[in-house]
Order: structure tokens, then C-alpha cells, then sequence
């Protein structure tokens, strides 16, 4: 399963680079895109295109971060040695970032048609246990996974059910960096370029790096909140 690189990708730089490449997509679903209808934009067609075309360029970069953090989930998963502690914090932070999604990315307090990713890895990582509970029942595994992909569904998740079925996917083939790379790739392709997430994980080496852990599940918040201060606060005094 594991590449016995001397060089290669740890766990801890693919997670910056999904942390670096989300804070891109988060930074032109927000601040670019405000900025795009403010008044002093609007007025220049040349300003116009150029934003617009800016926001494009970032929400593409963006795309690489999901499949990264789906893989960092199913190797965490693999390694943990506390799966229901592992699903309690994600659950904490899922109900922690809730808030700031809404605020940074509707834009209000409140918004019920949509959760933050943090809950469609929570389901994802659910279905994963409960699939390793009941191996060699394969009919209880699959009304597992179904279960999973209408609860993601039904919640309206980020990425909802296609991003449960990503996870999924990712464990079926765990045991082959390249089939799990061509089929990783080959499940989120109903969203380019968010493939090109694979090729840093092909070079992943099965090491850990720096321990980023608690970073990131403070970051994914706190990133929010000050996007959606910029957005609603800070943009609307250069009108």
C-alpha cells in the first residue's frame, strides 16, 4: 500500500496543499466574488472580465483540495487507533465550523440547505467503520454505504453524496496507490480539474511529516470567519 520512497509527499504536505489550494477556492468564492459586484468593478467591462476571470482560475485551483482531504481521511482511518474518537472530533468541528460556512460562504448565519465538509467526512468515515464492522457481510455493507450516501444526501453536505462515494472508493482500492489514484479520479471527474488531486497523492509516501492535526481542524473556522468579516465588513467600505 505504501511507497518505500526515500523522497516523496508525506501526509503533512499533502494536507498544505489542500489547506493552501481550499483557502484559494474559499478566497474566490467569497472575496473575489463580492468584489466582482461592487460598483467600482461593475462600471469597467475590462475590470469585469479580469475579475471574473480571476474568480474562475482560483474556484479550478480549488478543486484540488476535497480528493486530498478524502485520501488523508481514509489513511487516518486506516492508522487510528481510536476510530470513535476520531469521529467525535470530526463531529465537534462539524458543528464549530457550521456557523462560519454560513456566514463566509451563503452569506448569513443560518443556512439549512447546506453543511459544511466537515459533516460529509464524518459520514463518510461512519460508513468506513461500519463497513470494517460487518466484513464478510456484504448485503449489510452495502445498506451501509447506501445509508451513508442518503445521509449526506438528505443533509445536503458539501459534495453530498458523491463525496461519501469518493471516500468509499478510495478504501475499496487502498491496497493499490494506482488503481486508487485512476479511481479516485475516475469518481470525482464529474468535477474538473479536481483529478489532478491524484498526482500529488500517487507520490504520497506513507509517511506522516510534521504533525498538522490540529491545525487544520482550527484553520477550516477560523479561515471562514475572517473571509466572511473581508466579504460583508471590510469590501463594502470602498463603495
Amino acid at each position: 500500500m505504501y511507497r518505500d520512497w526515500k523522497y516523496g509527499l508525506s501526509g503533512s504536505t499533502l494536507k498544505i496543499i489542500a489547506i493552501i489550494t481550499m483557502l484559494i477556492d474559499h478566497t474566490g468564492a467569497t472575496v473575489v466574488w463580492a468584489l466582482s459586484r461592487q460598483p467600482y468593478i461593475t462600471a469597467d467591462p475590462e475590470m469585469v472580465r479580469a475579475v471574473n476571470h480571476l474568480y474562475r482560475l482560483m474556484r479550478g485551483v480549488g478543486r484540488v483540495a476535497f480528493p486530498i482531504f478524502c485520501f488523508l481521511l481514509v489513511e487516518g482511518f486506516l492508522h487510528t487507533h481510536d476510530v470513535k474518537k476520531y469521529a467525535q472530533r470530526l463531529f465537534l468541528f462539524a458543528l464549530i465550523s457550521e456557523i462560519p460556512f454560513d456566514f463566509a460562504l451563503k452569506p448569513r448565519w443560518f443556512y439549512p440547505n447546506k453543511q459544511n465538509v466537515y459533516f460529509t467526512l464524518l459520514i463518510g468515515l461512519l460508513v468506513l467503520w461500519g463497513i470494517t464492522v460487518c466484513s464478510g457481510q456484504l448485503v449489510l455493507q452495502l445498506l451501509i454505504l447506501v445509508s451513508g450516501l442518503l445521509a449526506a444526501s438528505f443533509l445536503k453536505t458539501d459534495y453530498s453524496y458523491k463525496g461519501v462515494f469518493l471516500i468509499e472508493v478510495l478504501y475499496i482500492f487502498r491496497f493499490s496507490r494506482l488503481y486508487q489514484c485512476l479511481g479516485g479520479a475516475a469518481a470525482i471527474s464529474w468535477e474538473m480539474p479536481a483529478p489532478a488531486a491524484f498526482l500529488p497523492i500517487y507520490f504520497y509516501n506513507g509517511k506522516r511529516g510534521i504533525s498538522l492535526k490540529y491545525f487544520f481542524y482550527w484553520f477550516y473556522p477560523v479561515h471562514l470567519v475572517l473571509l466572511g468579516i473581508i466579504t460583508q465588513y471590510v469590501l463594502p467600505l470602498f463603495r
